[in-house]
């Protein structure tokens, strides 16, 4: 199999969008959103076989810290191991595909003189990130707040007030 990967430039915010409907991602993202998140990448690439975009990696940093913050792959080219073959999720990279996107990402990153990578990993992609060389640092928990939660927790009950005049 002939895989070309690209730097980000080869893949324009519409093919990304019609990626992630294919992938069934849980984020509806607009094209306006995925050019925004192109932009802000620090590291961005793109898998294509034959042409069609079949997995990226992307990440991002502030010049200290780095965080991939996210490696996909069309569950078609993960391989029979894949169970649940939603979201991209990398479960199985029987290619070596995904494995390839997230060293490039982390080649990029460290270059930029990052000191520390950080990733989410759920299910299998736990499996996955270690294999990366990810260790699971003790007693960090990872938390994560939606658009709407933050609305909805934004317009809550207003906190306590502290200080002079409380």
């Amino acid at each position: 199999m002939d895989v070309v990967y690209g730097d980000g430039r080869d893949v324009t915010p519409v093919e990304l969008t019609e990626f992630y409907q294919r992938l069934r991602h849980d984020i509806a993202a607009r094209p306006e959103q995925i050019r925004k998140m192109m932009a802000g990448s620090a590291a961005f690439v793109t898998a294509r076989v034959g042409g069609r975009l079949i997995g990226l990696a992307r990440g991002v940093c502030d010049g200290l810290r780095g965080y991939l913050t996210e490696c996909k792959l069309d569950p078609g080219f993960q391989g029979p191991a894949a169970v649940t073959r939603t979201d991209g999720r990398i479960e199985h990279d029987l290619h070596g595909i995904a494995r390839e996107l997230a060293r490039r990402v982390l080649t990029a990153l460290y270059a930029e003189g990052v000191q520390r990578v950080d990733a989410v990993a759920y299910g299998t992609e736990v499996d996955f990130c270690e294999e990366l060389g990810f260790k699971r640092p003790a007693g960090l928990v990872g938390v994560t707040m939606r658009a709407e939660d933050w609305a909805a927790a934004a317009s809550g009950p207003a906190r306590a007030k502290t200080g002079p005049g409380a």
